[in-house]
């Protein structure tokens, strides 16, 4: 493939398989928050938050790692201030300690903290203003979790930048062609290092979720109830991972398309697959970077946030993926690809939590269900609803779905979930 178009693609892969620790929105209110921390230069005693509705939808009943169990936009600002590494970003609260956690429930419980959705027009929109008798900082990040767009402190603007109108990881030159071009002409050790983390921190998270009892236990019911086949266990392997990162479990994971939800759901299938196949090692990094490359096409069209679960854009990128192991080319798996998203697009996203972890086993099935049909002869076609003609038609018209039309179903979500805060 062409070179320039070759080096893209990796840098994609590098700009977005990031670690984080915990669920992603909230982490970014306490990154967002120790910013402001950090700009102050002391404690505050007032706090006043301002967050979009997707924010709001995404943080309300997900737990912070490290504060013993404490939830929303409040608690995540709270640990950010009192115990955040503002220069970790993502890992912002990865060397909260006991006492740390002791503070921060003190400080949630004594602090003023205030909270309003802000109506930027901008879907992922958090801005943090703290006040103390040291003076007063805000701190705002929009379009992506560590896109700081403006500090101050006491009126003096420190950085000021243009805020993205929409979200900024639609990326030129992706489509389903490129991206099997594109693993199959890899040299694996352009990305061997961050496909190798992201092996080793989702593997641990979703041992961590299989091991103990977290929210619902989705993947331990998984297990339980139909058997450990492999078609099984990657379903339940991704939902375990879930299960543990959305109840407050402090390790790492790597996400992808700036979820760890969607990160863990792109590559621990394929993991499980590739283990059951006995392929090499070298072919497994290959059909990770596909199906990352996948979801991150696939989510494109769609922003960041929206009403339309994310899962599903990595249920598809799984079954890409797990199709490339059995040796699928650019036809196989674009009809894996169009079958998965008959399927399952219908997914609404009402906000990260525990049942998270059973939407993203439906979509892992959506994958695996879509790729066993065209092994078997059996496919969707163009003009079955919103499916197209051409892969890249059918993309984009789920891009248009979740984008466009959504968006009155997404308004009305949040509506939904604002009355219960």
């Amino acid at each position: 493939m062409d070179r320039t178009l070759y080096e893209n693609y990796v840098a994609i892969l590098e700009n977005e398989l990031l670690p984080a620790m915990g669920c992603t929105e909230p982490i970014a209110v306490a990154y967002c928050a120790a910013l402001a921390r950090k700009t102050l230069g002391c404690l505050p005693e007032r706090v006043q938050i301002s967050v979009s509705g997707n924010i709001l939808k995404n943080v309300k009943s997900v737990v912070v790692p490290n504060t013993g169990g404490l939830r929303g936009i409040a608690a995540a600002a709270a640990a950010g201030i009192v115990a955040g590494d503002a220069d970790k970003k993502l890992e912002v609260l990865s060397h909260v300690n006991e006492q740390d956690k002791e503070r921060i429930q003190s400080y949630c419980a004594q602090a003023q903290i205030s909270v309003t959705q802000a109506h930027t027009g901008c879907i992922f929109d958090i801005g943090i203003r703290a006040f103390a008798q040291c003076g007063e900082a805000y701190v705002r990040i929009a379009g992506h979790h560590t896109n700081v767009v403006k500090i101050e402190r006491n009126g003096e603007v420190l950085f000021d930048c243009e805020t993205p109108e929409e979200d900024c990881c639609v990326y030129k030159g992706l489509s389903v062609e490129n991206i099997v071009a594109f693993a199959n002409e890899l040299d694996v050790n352009d990305v061997k290092e961050i496909l190798e983390r992201q092996i080793a921190y989702n593997t641990a998270i979703a041992e961590e979720g299989l091991k103990n009892d977290y929210g619902a236990r989705i993947g331990k019911v998984l297990l339980s109830s139909f058997g450990n086949d492999v078609h099984n266990l990657a379903k339940a392997t991704a939902a375990a991972g879930s299960d543990a990162r959305m109840n407050g479990c402090s390790l790492p994971v790597v996400i992808v398309s700036g979820s760890g939800n969607q990160g863990m759901t792109a590559s621990l299938p394929v993991v499980v697959y590739a283990r059951h196949l006995g392929v090499p090692h070298e072919k497994l990094l290959r059909a990770l970077a596909l199906s990352d490359l996948i979801t991150i096409h696939l989510k494109a069209g769609i922003g960041r946030l929206s009403a339309f679960c994310g899962a599903v854009s990595a249920g598809c990128g799984a079954g890409a993926g797990i199709c490339y192991l059995y040796g699928g080319g650019y036809d196989e798996i674009a009809h894996t690809l169009v079958n998965a998203l008959a399927i399952d697009s219908g997914i609404v996203c009402d906000g990260a939590k525990s049942s998270c972890a059973a939407k993203i086993a439906s979509a892992v099935e959506a994958g695996l269900v879509g790729m066993e049909m065209y092994r078997h002869g059996s496919q969707f076609h163009g003009g079955d609803g919103i499916l197209e003609r051409g892969v890249e038609n059918t993309i984009e018209n789920v891009g248009d779905l979740a984008r466009k039309g959504m968006r009155e179903t997404d308004e009305e979500i949040i509506r939904l979930m604002i009355k219960s805060i």
